[in-house]
């Protein structure tokens, strides 16, 4: 029985539909926090309502949501978000959830996208580019058409399917947080991100920090009655250098091959207002990796220790201030010996006859969150993460129909059918 309603499912996969269902998606400029945010939320309640599935959407309370502990934390100005799930019919806590965000990054210098439409959705060589394209509207154009092909195919699940379509993932994850807030659960969860054939079943973590280096303003002229800022934030920076070496030491077998999983880098340097005045202030922000297992607050003991600890006559009599907005991404991992990562392998492998070696990720994710909850949640979804997030986005198609099928079989085993 299970056999056949595989078949009848993957027969029911119109990699043609989700094609032209992606480029839909990708059209909506999403960017996280804004209104198409919450637009491409309530076409997403739509398109699952239109698969048979009962849906719940709802505004996001934000001011509870930041006074419920643990909340996230976020970056992006906003004034509202929504949450969607969908559930199959079926007894129960659900037996797997796909779960995708909806919402992208802005995208930076449009000079860089020579010529492309960032929100074009065009295709060209098996590839369709744009915002969102790999980060990551192709997992979740993937999770849409499983929910699709289920309907189309009339195999009925004997225990509930849910899909999670969340808002504000790169802003900290307040969508994700939401959703398990209000209680939408499972039994275990797939997050489609990019993760390019391989099954991610742990992510390291990422704090946003902030780091204010105090200068003593002078006329340019006579510079040396002055202290410049960015001239002394830089042993600040070989700090930050040497304390990254540190902490990727001995790193987690899973991050085998990639020499650098928990990386410490400086986005962001604002000093000065005038041209020919020494500048009296240097802020910089950005993101301190955080390993497999680490309490955050560790982590940001870390930094603290080592800013505190720098040898330097200015900085000795006016210590940095460090402070810690934005983001926080503690780290998470499927649960040892859980039967997820096997699961997904043979559903990967039974649909593209390759199969998936499994890893880490040295980014930080929904994953932690659903984990925090108790549900085992792990990364396998469509694209190359080395292309989010940059100019000429895009995603390999056969990789969408590819992540598709695997999916399909997975909803299918999981929540087996009923007769």
């Amino acid at each position: 029985m299970t056999r056949e309603a595989e078949g009848r499912v993957l027969d029911a996969l119109d990699d043609a539909r989700t094609a032209a269902l992606l480029a839909e998606l990708v059209r909506v400029p999403s960017v996280t926090g804004s209104d198409a945010e919450s637009e491409l939320q309530h076409r997403c309640a739509r398109l699952l309502e239109e698969s048979g599935l009962d849906v719940d959407l709802w505004e996001i309370d934000l001011a509870a949501l930041r006074a419920t502990p643990g909340f996230p934390g976020t970056e992006a100005p906003r004034t509202r978000a929504h949450g969607v799930v969908g559930v199959t019919g079926g007894q129960g806590e659900p037996a797997l959830v796909l779960q995708g965000h909806v919402d992208v990054v802005p995208i930076g210098d449009p000079a860089r996208w020579e010529g492309t439409d960032p929100f074009g959705a065009r295709t060209s060589g098996g590839f369709l580019y744009g915002r969102g394209a790999c980060d990551m509207k192709g997992g979740l154009a993937a999770n849409l058409a499983v929910a699709a092909a289920l309907r189309a195919s009339g195999v009925r699940l004997a225990r509930p399917l849910a899909v999670h379509c969340v808002a504000g993932e790169e802003d900290g994850g307040l969508g994700a947080f939401a959703t398990l807030a209000r209680g939408h659960r499972g039994e275990a969860a797939v997050i489609t991100e990019p993760t390019g054939g391989t099954v991610i079943t742990a992510t390291a973590g990422a704090l946003t920090f902030r780091i204010e280096v105090e200068g003593r303003a002078a006329h340019g002229a006579t510079r040396h009655e002055g202290v410049n800022a960015l001239e002394v934030f830089w042993p600040v920076f070989e700090t930050l250098r040497r304390l990254e070496a540190e902490r990727n030491r001995d790193p987690d077998p899973l991050f085998a091959g990639n020499p650098l999983p928990y990386p410490i880098e400086v986005g962001t340097v604002r000093a000065g207002d005038w041209a020919s005045s020494v500048p009296d202030l240097l802020v910089a922000e950005g993101r301190l990796g955080v390993r497999l297992g680490e309490d955050p607050a560790r982590a940001r003991l870390a930094l603290e220790e080592a800013l505190a600890g720098i040898d330097h006559p200015w900085l000795r009599e006016h210590p940095v201030t460090l402070t810690w907005p934005g983001g926080q991404f503690a780290s998470g991992r499927v649960p040892e010996g859980h039967e997820l990562p096997g699961q997904v392998a043979d559903a990967v492998t039974d649909a593209t006859g390759v199969r998936p070696i499994q890893t880490a990720a040295p980014y930080g994710s929904d994953l932690r969150l659903y984990a925090a909850r108790g549900v085992p949640a792990l990364h396998y979804g469509p694209g190359d993460v080395r292309l989010a997030h940059a100019p000429r986005e895009r995603v390999e198609l056969r990789e969408v129909f590819e992540v598709s099928r695997a999916l399909a079989l997975l909803a299918v085993r999981r929540c087996g059918v009923r007769t």
